[in-house]
C-alpha cells in the first residue's frame, strides 16, 4: 500500500503547490483544470489536471478495496486488492505498472494487520461509510473528468 499512498501524496502535493502559488486564482480545482485544458498544458504528467485524475483513480481502487473487504469477508486481502486493481486501474496501467502490481500484492499484509494500521479494530463501519460517502464524490469527479476529455488517459 506504499505505492498508493506515495502516488496520492505526491498528487496531493501537486494540488496544494498550485493552490498555494495564488490562492485567490486556484480556489476551485476544477477551475485549475479548465485553465490547464484550455492552455493545452492538462494531459502533461506533471499538471495538476493528471494529479487531480490519478488521485481520483487512486481514490476508486481504496473504495473498491474497502468495498471488497466489506462484501467479502472470505477473501483474502491480496484477493480483495487484486480485484479493486482489475476493476479501477488496470485498464489504465501498461505492462510494466501492471507486473509491478502482481509483484507488489505478494507483500500484502494480512487483513488484520490492515485493519490495525487504518486503527479499525474488528470493526469495517468506518470502511463501509467512507465507501458510502466518498462514492458519490469520485463519480461527480469521473463526470467532470469526461466533461473535459481527460477520463481516458492512460499511464504514461
Amino acid at each position: 500500500m506504499a505505492l498508493v499512498k506515495s502516488d496520492v501524496g505526491g498528487n496531493i502535493s501537486r494540488l496544494d503547490a498550485k493552490y498555494d502559488s495564488d490562492p485567490s486564482a486556484n480556489s476551485l480545482l476544477y477551475d485549475i483544470v479548465r485553465a490547464e485544458v484550455a492552455a493545452k498544458t492538462a494531459k502533461g504528467s506533471s499538471s495538476c489536471s493528471n494529479g487531480m485524475l490519478w488521485l481520483t483513480r487512486a481514490m476508486d481502487f481504496l473504495v473498491e478495496l474497502f468495498r471488497n473487504l466489506n462484501d467479502h469477508s472470505d477473501w483474502t486481502m491480496s484477493q480483495c486488492a487484486t480485484a479493486a486493481y482489475t476493476s479501477t486501474l488496470k485498464k489504465y496501467h501498461g505492462w510494466i505498472a501492471s507486473t509491478a502490481f502482481t509483484v507488489a500484492m505478494k507483500l500484502v499484509p494480512e487483513r488484520s494487520k490492515f485493519y490495525e494500521t487504518l486503527a479499525l479494530g474488528n470493526s469495517t463501519a468506518d470502511m463501509e461509510r467512507f465507501v458510502t460517502e466518498f462514492s458519490p464524490i469520485l463519480a461527480e469527479n469521473h463526470e467532470f473528468l469526461k466533461s473535459v476529455n481527460l477520463d481516458d488517459l492512460k499511464a504514461s
